[in-house]
C-alpha cells in the first residue's frame, strides 16, 4: 500500500480509538497477587470513598454522581455518594477533572 492510501487510515484508526478516550471511569485498578485488602487497589478510589475521572466538557455531572452512587451501593450496600472534594489536571490528559466522593447512609 502506498503512504496516500494507509494515512487515511491511520488518522481513521485514531479517530476511533479517540473516542473512547473521554468517558469517565472509577480511578480503581486491582492489583493482582496483593496480599493484604489494603494493597490489592491501586488508585485514589477506596471502598467506601470512591473518585471518578471525568471531562466535564463530555460527560454531565448526573452522570458521575450515578457511577458514584453505583460503586457506594456495591462496596457498603446502603449507602449514596456524596462529593468531598474536585481536583482539575489530576487524571488522564483527556479526562482531567477527578471528583472525590463519601459514601454516606
Amino acid at each position: 500500500m502506498s503512504r496516500q492510501k494507509i494515512l487515511p487510515l491511520v488518522l481513521l484508526a485514531l479517530l476511533i480509538g479517540s473516542c473512547s478516550q473521554f468517558d469517565a471511569f472509577v480511578d480503581r485498578r486491582r492489583e493482582a497477587g496483593a496480599k493484604t485488602p489494603e494493597q490489592m487497589y491501586v488508585g485514589a478510589s477506596k471502598p467506601g470513598a470512591p473518585a471518578i475521572c471525568y471531562n466535564s466538557l463530555v460527560t454531565s455531572y448526573q452522570k458521575v454522581k450515578k457511577m458514584a452512587d453505583a460503586q457506594c451501593a456495591a462496596d457498603l450496600p446502603g449507602t449514596h455518594a456524596v462529593p468531598v472534594r474536585q481536583t482539575l489536571f489530576s487524571c488522564r490528559l483527556l479526562v482531567p477533572n477527578h471528583i472525590y466522593f463519601k459514601c454516606e447512609k
